[in-house]
């Protein structure tokens, strides 16, 4: 297979990378086994972490040391759990369009050579992970049957993107943690409303899946929700936005927090208004969108801790 083709076949990929731009030809399998190519995977994972920090600063600017901790740590673990679902899921990946062309279906990666590299990335995490006090210590590992337990859930429930959001906002426990070694309201309600955002976000994502998942079995909140979709996508982005209010009145944001945390909701009304759940193309751009709703509720926080 030539470089092109090579690069050409990651469907989801932006195509403009710096992956297929800049990474030595040796490493790009493993790049984009860890999705390097795709930076919206790691932003989802960071974000949350990111909102819990600023939620539990206190009045301040959060610390950038620990803003850049988290960051390690998410581009890591991402890497690490895309790594561990494509091991998973190598079988079903090969039966699915979108999917058939990543590198352990495709053969580019060997399953022993996916096995070093994802103990490789769990080893950075973990030097993350040990660099914060016992009590975060132990809840980082508490999340690990979580992240264990999500590529099997497709095969078993319509609601595998419920599991993904209690595995991929763990952080909005974790910043919290991180900085004062224990928990409390804010930091719940914080992880209440994102496991809700990623029910939302990643049920249109989804949708790009869903003829190739009837056909070969497998569920997701796509397929269950169907020509519904728009409905429970107004349940779900309304409870966030609440449970993201309530997290900011528990942490006692000042009132500069609310009118951005709006300007952040009218983002999630702009995807549920604009959705097309039969244009894969846009379901895709719609997803990638989240990341410009994370960044302005972390910058909601920050207006109502420094206002």
């Amino acid at each position: 297979m030539s470089d092109s083709q090579d690069q050409a076949r990651i469907a989801d990929a932006p195509p403009e990378n710096w992956v297929d731009s800049h990474a030595p030809a040796w490493a790009r399998p493993y790049a984009r086994l860890a999705r390097l190519d795709r930076p919206i995977g790691w932003w989802l994972l960071l974000l949350p972490c990111w909102w819990s920090v600023a939620l539990a600063s206190q009045g301040t600017w959060p610390p950038v040391a620990l803003l850049l901790l988290f960051f390690i740590g998410a581009v890591a673990m991402r890497g690490a759990g895309c790594t561990w679902n494509d091991i998973v899921d190598r079988d079903i990946d090969a039966a699915v369009e979108r999917t058939r062309l990543r590198p352990l279906p495709s053969g580019v990666v060997t399953l022993k050579g996916a096995l070093f590299f994802l103990v490789l990335q769990c080893l950075v995490g973990l030097g993350v992970l040990l660099s914060f006090n016992g009590f975060a210590i132990a809840l980082g590992f508490s999340s690990l049957l979580l992240v264990a337990i999500y590529p099997f859930m497709k095969r078993i429930t319509y609601w595998p993107q419920f599991v993904l959001g209690l595995a991929f906002n763990w952080g909005a426990l974790m910043g919290w943690a991180a900085l004062h070694g224990s928990l409390s309201l804010a930091p719940m309600l914080l992880y209440v409303g994102a496991v809700a955002w990623t029910i939302g976000y990643d049920t249109i994502y989804a949708h790009q899946d869903k003829e190739d998942d009837a056909l070969i079995g497998v569920k997701s909140t796509a397929l269950k929700f169907g020509a519904s979709t728009k409905h429970w996508l107004w349940g779900f982005y309304g409870f966030a936005t609440l449970a993201f209010a309530a997290a900011g009145a528990a942490a006692g944001l000042g009132p500069f927090f609310y009118p951005v945390l709006a300007l952040g909701a009218a983002l999630l009304v702009w995807q549920i208004v604009t959705l097309d759940i039969n244009d894969p193309a846009r379901c895709l751009r719609l997803f990638r969108s989240n990341r410009d709703f994370g960044l302005v509720l972390f910058a909601a926080i920050i207006a109502g801790q420094i206002f």
